[in-house]
């Protein structure tokens, strides 16, 4: 479940099945943002209902500052039947390509 940024660079960009999900905050999103990537905050009382309505037959990486809430945010996924999910280990302090903004 565990990826480097590398490692999470080379999946999403070669993975046409990948959903990129950030559960970081609104701000923190509109500050620099991984390109493509869907915001659900994991802060938000209706993080688990929003990840709840995605398709589970996709292929999920998710990410946030420091890599702590995806982690937790990636162990909800699977136990409530997610098939693949992938989580920026170190976060998105660990990226070295363009973000959006």
């Amino acid at each position: 479940m565990n990826l480097s940024a590398s490692d999470f660079y080379q999946k999403i960009s070669s993975d046409e099945n990948a959903v990129i999900v950030d559960v970081r905050t609104p701000q923190e999103f509109n500050d620099g943002h991984i390109q493509n990537s869907l915001l659900i905050d994991i802060y938000n009382p209706t993080f688990q209902s929003k990840i709840l309505e995605l398709d589970k037959t996709k292929n999920y990486y998710v990410y946030c500052r420091s890599g702590n809430r995806s982690y937790h945010a990636g162990v909800f996924m699977l136990s409530e039947g997610f098939g693949s999910v992938q989580h920026l280990e170190e976060g998105i302090i660990s990226w070295t390509e363009k973000l959006e903004r």
